[in-house]
């Protein structure tokens, strides 16, 4: 028979708020694999707990290679622990390929749920939790980035994100040009931690606190979603045609139409130049 292999969150600050599954799991699991094996080898120190099995190294560099060593070890019995460096396994640490890889192999794949940065921000942000979806990290670079927040724009659900604490300002910037700057939005930092904070306001508010005290530490980001459009996207697009037709640059219109009424620049670009080639 397999083993079987768990996922197990671990603490993202706070260690009392480890669970006794995930003690005994890091107690007794003969084989762990770990984000940092230096650093689970802390949390062990810190707990009091003394690891049975080996622990071995499970991360992005290696985790194409390693997931077929992993999955190996478990199909010849192995119970195969994973954990990463806080939080829960797979939502933006590695696990996804092993998780993919046990399901085409038809081997045991269970969770020893916990602690999870994405989750308790939205809960602390103030904004609506009843729908909701994990954007985590943004591209870096600046053109990839501002396509993938056009994309987000109409987005209706509140959106999570993930930010480097030095890029921080740069992703409030990118957010605020593409959402509006009046769009609602909380910095979540150090959360569970001694030095917890949430800070909440319009992103224009948020830039402009960024800029004269901070932000630092892991931070979790959390947006409104946008309004519920009350002017369809032909309206628009007619208007944007027939201010091109007064003088205005199309591309200008479009954007200061969106900024309005929580539309996509893109869109109403889009359907500005269709509307035109038809009428040409």
């Amino acid at each position: 028979m397999s083993g079987t292999i768990t996922l197990a969150a671990t603490p993202i600050g706070n260690l009392s708020d480890i669970s006794s599954r995930v003690l005994e799991l890091l107690q007794h699991s003969p084989l762990i694999a770990a984000e940092d094996t230096r650093r689970t080898q802390q949390l062990l120190n810190a707990l009091g707990v003394t690891a049975a099995g080996k622990l071995t190294a499970y991360h992005e560099h290696n985790e194409a290679a390693k997931t077929a060593e992993l999955l190996a070890a478990v199909e010849a019995g192995t119970d195969l622990l994973v954990v990463t460096d806080a939080g829960m396994p797979a939502v933006s640490d590695p696990g996804y390929r092993l998780v993919q890889a046990a399901i085409a192999a038809d081997i045991p794949v269970t969770c020893a749920p916990g602690p999870s940065a994405p989750l308790v921000a939205l809960t602390l942000s103030g904004l609506p939790t009843d729908r909701f979806c994990f954007e985590g990290f943004l591209p870096r670079k600046a053109g990839a980035r501002a396509q993938r927040l056009q994309e987000l724009a109409d987005e209706q659900r509140t959106q999570v994100f993930f930010e480097a604490p030095h890029r921080l300002s740069a992703f409030l910037e990118a957010v605020s040009e593409a959402f509006g700057s009046d769009r609602q939005a909380a910095v979540c930092r150090e959360l569970t931690k001694k030095f917890e904070q949430i800070r909440r306001g319009t992103l224009a508010e948020l830039i402009a606190e960024q800029e004269t005290d901070p932000a630092r530490g892991e931070i979790v980001i959390v947006v409104a979603g946008a309004e519920p459009q009350t002017v369809d996207l032909d309206t628009l697009a007619a208007q944007a045609v027939e201010q091109h037709r007064g003088g205005e640059r199309l591309k200008t219109a479009a954007a200061a139409l969106a900024k309005a009424h929580g539309h996509s620049t893109r869109q109403i670009y889009q359907t500005a130049l269709d509307l035109m080639a038809e009428q040409s």
